[in-house]
Formats: structure tokens, C-alpha cells, sequence
């Protein structure tokens, strides 16, 4: 049984039936007299447009559980098809409960289809009696509200631990964080006496400091790649400031990433994440993003990550590689768009210098953009023919990642492409989206965690310079925008006066143009050979839409 609070005083719970494809779902909420309670999914948590199940008492006291959905001006609409089924309810005291089950899938064009990835649940309470449910104000209610989490979990139970497992924090000691709306921050740290014996990782989870949740957005610890006698400076401070120590900077391998709404991340049991050892250098680095929109100078924060360590090693090292997008101002979003895509790609000419022969396993994977994202997956091609993706999540929200272990592995071969493609919602910004490390800014990023480890740590992409170039000349001599070759990139970007053609031109550029590659080993450096101008991998035979079993369900 999976639970969330949906507010103080109400919880959704869920179990989940894989083979028959339904989900059965118990609500316990304040039992007021006469009043509605409304739970359902809607694509982003808005009320308007939400797929409802609605618990309401008519005039003559008795009580209903309807199939709803909420029109644009959000009142009720009664579905013609119910799909709220298994109705039961009992009152015990101050709490009403009541179950229903639903399908996954209910091929009701009114409904919300259950899909892998984020959910977004919302609710409402409000006051009755009622004569009927129709044209009911559900928008109006005097309590709402919506939480997101991942409705179809992977209920494989997780690795149990050795039993000579212990924990070591890697932690901030009270960070004075700045007034700016985004900080990164970065706390040297030795590793203890025990760790100069390999051991493996095998699980790692966020320790957020009470309150402050909303600031802290997330967190990496990397690995220092230096000789195991080198001793690095006791340093914190802002990562990218002037101070901080040039040796520090070979401290880039990721040992653990995590991103607000994680939960504790466990590898399998056939492979830990190997730390320590006689020629393991002491030394990491946590990094955390702290975002702080409200520019508050009070905050003080202590956060960092657990680790759980085991000296029992597990058969095979385990690893993280970054797909995606390479955190540049030479990818970005222009203003106004319902749904912009960028694009990343880990192309066939870097697997198959960097994968060996009998290939790697993913087992997990983290999902991460921004504010305007809206929607992340990353496929797999081999050969030109696309396999089944990594991962998808159709409802992304910056506001709830999680690194989430996949519910089959994957081997990636020699020669393999996979493609991360994000969708970027702008409507509310009046001025372009740069690529960068700002939460005002954009990346597009998928952490896969596999096993055996290999040194690829990085394969991202952006567009090739050449190509951007000739397309801010072209705005330049055809569109008499002030673009030009003495500005910089993110001041062409900013000196057009974007329209919906000229976006347009640019999106399909993105989709078009050579790339510039990032075949990255774990010391930073390229793989040997000259990666840029590198050709798209092509998909020459892409996946069919995922069928819909809608033949007994109209």
C-alpha cells in the first residue's frame, strides 16, 4: 500500500494490479456534514480539466460516488461513462473513508489516462447538501489542493543490506546561504579511516534539513580524481567563485545526484557503487543547488546526502552517466511557446569508443530540467531502429524528481544511440530561455545509473557553433534582426524580437544541425577524436504508438 497527504487532515492511498491494469484507491478525509469530497488526476494539478471522483450526499441523505470531469469554467460534468467502480464508504467518527478502483486506462476521451511517470493528484472539499452533482463550482471550493507523486511504482521489493552495512552523512554545516535567487555550493569533505578498504554503495538518500525543503533543489557528490596521496583544500564556498582552489576542480566524478522529491535510491543486488580503497583519493565534494526565489538572507541550511556502505563487495561496480544537453546559452527556448523541444543525444561514435563489447546495464534513471519543463524521455536506437524507451515522464515537474529504479533493466550496446528529449513550456515569459545553470535558466538532463562500471561519465550535446552562427546571420541579412558575429551568444539570443516563425526556424534547426559532442571520460576530458560537427544519429525505424486495449472498453 503506497500513501501521500494530500493536507493535514487527508491521505490518498493505492494499491496497484499490474495484469488487470487498475489501480484501487482509498481516501480518508474530514467527515463534515452534508459536505463533497473530490479526488482525481488532471495533467498538472490544475482543477480545471481534471478527471474526478466525487463522494457528495444528496438532499434526501443519501450518499453517491460520481465519474466526473471539470469543464473550462470549472464546474462539473457528469461523465457519461463511470469509471469510478467498487464504490464503498463507512464513517468512523470525524473521518469518512471511501474506496473505488479504477483502470489505468478507461479509453473514456473524458479521462485521464494512468500513465509511468509523475501524476498529479488533486482534490477538493466543499460544502452540501447537494440536489445534483452537475454544474457543481468544484474551482470555488473553500478547500483544494494537489500532490504529485509516481502513481505506478515499481513494487519490486528493494535489495535487502548486508549486515554489516553502516551510514556516513556528507553534509553542509550550517550554510549562511546568499540573497540570490540561485547559489551553488561546494564542501570539500574527507572520507573516514574505514573507507581506505574498498567498499560498495548501495544505497543513498537526501537529508534535507526541517524547513528547509523548498530550498534546496538538489544535490551531487563527486569524487576528487586525484592520486590517493594528494590532500585538497578544506574548502567551501560558492562553486564558481574565484576562490576556490584550481586543484578542486578534478573533483567531477559523480558518486550520487539527487533532485528535490527523490526518494532513498537503492542499486541492485548485483552491483554497489565502489568507494574508497588504498588508491582511492579521500577526498569529495558536495555540491548544492540552493534555489531562492524570495532572495531571503536568513536562510541557514545544514542538508547533504546519506550514504549506506557495505565492505561486502557485490559481484559488479556500479556507475552514473549524464545524457542530455550540455549545460550552454547555446541551446535555449524562445518566449512564448506552449511546447518547445530540445533535444540531446548520446551519439553511436561515442558508445562505441566508450561501451565495451558486452555492453552495460541501466537500472535507473533521474529525469531533471528546469522550471519551463514539462515532459523528459530518453530512446534508444540500435541500427537506426528504435528500441523501448529508458524512460518517459509525460507530466514532468521540476518540482517533484525522482531518481527512479526502471522496472526492467536495459543493456546498452557498442554503437547504441539514446536520444533525452525535453519539452519546455514558455507561454509566461516575455524574454528568451538560455541554457545554464540558473534555475532561471534551462537544462535537459538524464542520470542513468548502470553497472559495470566504464569510464564515460558524460555524453551530451549541442548544436555545432558553425551552425548557430550561420542562423543568427541569416536573422541578421533576412529578417533585419540585430544579431550580428562581434556579440556574444546569449546577446544575439537576446536581441531578437521573436516571432512564431522565427521560433519555428530555430526548432527545426535544432532538429537538423551537426552537433557538438561531449564524450566525456571521468577525468573530464574527450574521448580521442574531434567531436564536433558529428552527424544526428537518424532513426530510421521509430517505435509504433503504444496500443490502447480499448476493445472491451468503449
Amino acid at each position: 500500500v503506497f500513501r501521500i497527504p494530500l493536507d493535514t487532515n487527508s491521505t490518498f492511498s493505492w494499491t496497484l494490479d499490474y495484469p488487470a491494469r487498475t489501480v484501487s484507491i482509498e481516501v480518508h478525509s474530514p467527515a463534515e456534514k452534508n459536505h463533497w469530497v473530490a479526488v482525481g488526476f488532471s495533467d498538472y494539478g490544475d482543477l480545471v480539466g481534471a478527471d474526478l471522483c466525487v463522494l457528495w450526499t444528496d438532499w434526501r441523505g443519501r450518499t453517491h460516488l460520481q465519474d466526473t470531469w471539470v469543464d473550462l469554467n470549472g464546474r462539473s460534468v457528469v461523465d457519461s461513462q463511470q469509471d469510478c467502480l467498487g464504490f464503498r464508504h463507512i464513517q468512523l467518527n470525524d473521518v469518512v473513508k471511501f474506496t473505488f478502483t479504477r483502470r489505468f486506462d478507461t479509453c473514456d476521451p473524458q479521462d485521464y489516462v494512468i500513465e509511468e511517470g509523475t501524476t498529479h493528484v488533486v482534490w477538493a472539499r466543499g460544502r452540501g447538501p447537494l440536489f445534483r452533482l452537475e454544474g457543481l463550482n468544484v474551482s470555488s471550493a473553500a478547500h483544494s489542493g494537489m500532490q504529485r507523486t509516481q502513481l505506478l511504482k515499481n513494487t519490486c521489493p528493494l535489495p535487502s543490506h548486508p549486515r554489516d552495512t553502516w551510514h556516513h552523512d556528507i553534509l553542509n554545516s550550517e550554510v549562511r546561504v546568499s540573497g540570490d535567487d540561485t547559489t551553488y555550493w561546494c564542501r570539500m569533505h574527507r572520507l573516514p579511516a574505514a573507507l581506505r578498504t574498498k567498499h560498495h554503495v548501495v544505497q543513498y538518500e537526501a537529508v534535507i534539513q526541517p524547513g528547509n525543503e523548498a530550498l534546496v533543489h538538489h544535490m551531487e557528490v563527486f569524487h576528487c580524481e586525484a592520486p590517493h596521496t594528494q590532500i585538497m583544500p578544506d574548502y567551501q564556498g560558492p562553486c564558481f567563485s574565484v576562490e576556490r582552489p584550481e586543484v578542486t576542480k578534478v573533483c567531477k566524478r559523480v558518486l550520487a545526484a539527487w533532485a528535490m522529491g527523490a526518494l532513498p535510491f537503492s542499486y541492485p543486488e548485483e552491483a554497489g557503487l565502489p568507494i574508497g580503497g588504498s588508491d582511492f583519493n579521500p577526498y569529495i565534494m558536495l555540491e548544492i543547488h540552493y534555489n531562492n526565489p524570495e532572495k531571503r538572507t536568513d536562510w541557514v541550511d545544514s542538508s547533504g546526502i546519506r550514504m549506506y556502505l557495505t565492505p561486502t563487495l557485490r559481484r559488479f561496480d556500479g556507475g552514473v552517466i549524464e545524457l542530455g544537453l550540455e549545460y550552454t546559452d547555446k541551446m535555449a527556448i524562445p518566449p512564448h511557446q506552449p511546447a518547445f523541444v530540445l533535444s540531446g543525444y548520446c551519439i553511436t561514435e561515442c558508445t562505441a569508443v566508450a561501451v565495451p563489447q558486452e555492453g552495460i546495464v541501466i537500472f535507473g534513471s533521474q529525469l531533471h530540467t528546469h522550471l519551463t519543463g514539462i515532459r523528459v524521455f530518453t530512446r534508444h536506437i540500435r541500427d537506426g531502429r528504435e528500441l523501448p524507451e529508458l524512460n518517459r515522464d509525460n507530466h514532468y515537474s521540476t518540482h517533484f524528481q525522482e531518481i527512479r529504479s526502471l522496472k526492467r533493466q536495459i543493456k546498452i550496446l557498442p554503437g547504441d544511440a539514446l536520444i533525452t528529449s525535453c519539452w519546455y513550456k514558455t507561454t509566461d515569459r516575455n524574454n528568451i530561455t538560455l541554457g545554464g545553470f540558473a534555475i532561471s535558466e534551462e537544462m535537459c538532463v538524464n542520470y542513468i545509473h548502470y553497472y559495470p562500471k566504464i569510464d564515460l561519465e558524460v555524453c551530451k550535446s549541442s548544436i555545432s557553433s558553425e551552425s548557430l552562427q550561420t542562423y543568427f546571420r541569416f536573422l541578421h541579412e533576412w529578417e533585419g534582426q540585430a544579431t550580428g558575429p562581434d556579440l556574444g551568444i546569449s546577446d544575439n539570443y537576446e536581441s531578437v524580437n521573436w516571432s512564431p516563425m522565427r521560433a519555428r526556424i530555430l526548432h527545426e534547426l535544432y532538429h537538423e544541425s551537426p552537433l557538438s559532442m561531449q564524450c566525456n571520460q571521468s577525468t573530464g576530458e574527450r574521448f580521442p577524436g574531434y567531436w564536433e560537427n558529428m552527424p544526428i544519429t537518424p532513426v530510421l525505424f521509430p517505435l509504433p504508438p503504444h496500443p490502447r486495449d480499448c476493445a472491451t472498453h468503449p
